[in-house]
């Protein structure tokens, strides 16, 4: 690899090999990640329950009435309709855990291949920008794993009279994590709005009387985004995401009043309108029986 100019900058083709250089390094760790969760799925270590039970928690935390028994013992297992199913499942899953396990790897070839271009000021915005995204997809995709027990007991109930369900390992996994995915992206709003309101496009004022028709935008969006379409799933959203969202306005009316007590008052001045001039403070007069002037008529 060539040194590095002392100005920091580079060339077009530097610029390409340093990007090679960066994903090559990226797609090792999402290797040796995808290695390490296909290895978890079926094997524990240090006392860590495997990957698929893991996963399977929600469907197994089901009353046994409501899941067919189809190993005999009673054990809870999910049911596979290809004999290559389960290794592409398992890879998939590994996969995806991978992506996981390597994302400090991956976000910080990103970080390091972006920030040379950024300013001190923006390169402090981006990781906080950056951090607290992460936080709260996190943060959503931990509350739909925790929901999707409740939407299973619903939905596997309605008819449950007449059918039996028997879930694939294919059915369920990618239900749940279309359901991981839209609780975790959706969580991702309230820092749009405050993105928003950052690069002034909206403000507080604007959005303040509006509330009624976001929750009701809210909800909407909940009803078509929840992959079950179950009554529960849809509540928790929705009412997270007005909590979420509500958290945003006060930061977008924080930061509102704190731009207002630092934009001077000449700002908001017409162009064809003059500036108030600021009256000058009075000249003190001396004390009486004192030698200095009084006034400006005794210098003249």
């Amino acid at each position: 690899m060539s040194k590095k100019n002392p100005d920091g900058t580079m060339s077009i083709v530097e610029h390409i090999q340093e990007l090679r250089r960066r994903i090559i390094i990226s797609l090792l760790a999402l290797c040796v990640g995808t290695i390490v969760g296909f290895i978890w799925y079926q094997h524990s270590a240090f006392g860590i329950p495997t990957l698929a039970e893991i996963l399977r928690g929600p469907y197994c935390a089901l009353d046994p009435d409501k899941r067919v028994d189809l190993s005999g013992d009673g054990e809870c297992r999910l049911l596979a309709t290809s004999p290559f199913e389960m290794f592409m499942l398992r890879l998939k899953v590994g996969a995806l855990v991978g992506a996981v396990f390597a994302s400090p790897v991956w976000l910080a070839q990103i970080w390091g291949f972006i920030t040379p271009g950024l300013l001190k000021n923006e390169r402090r915005w981006t990781a906080t920008v950056v951090s607290i995204a992460v936080f709260l997809f996190v943060t959503g995709a931990t509350l739909a794993y925790f929901v999707l027990v409740y939407g299973l007991e619903f939905l596997l109930t309605i008819g449950d009279q007449a059918q039996e369900v028997a879930l694939t390992g294919q059915q369920y996994f990618s239900f749940m994590f279309n359901l991981l995915l839209i609780f975790g992206v959706s969580f991702e709003v309230p820092l749009l709005i405050a993105a928003l309101n950052t690069a002034g496009i909206i403000s507080y004022d604007q959005v303040k009387d509006k509330r009624r028709y976001i929750i009701v935008i809210l909800a909407i969006f909940a009803a078509l985004m929840t992959p079950g379409g179950d009554p529960f799933t849809m509540l928790v959203l929705t009412c997270s995401l007005v909590a979420l969202v509500e958290l945003s306005l006060q930061f977008c009316r924080w930061q509102d009043k704190r731009r207002a007590k630092e934009r001077p008052d000449w700002l908001d001045t017409e162009d064809e309108e003059a500036t108030a001039i600021a009256t000058p403070a009075p000249v003190p007069q001396a004390a009486p029986g004192n030698a200095a002037f009084t006034n400006y008529d005794d210098i003249l």
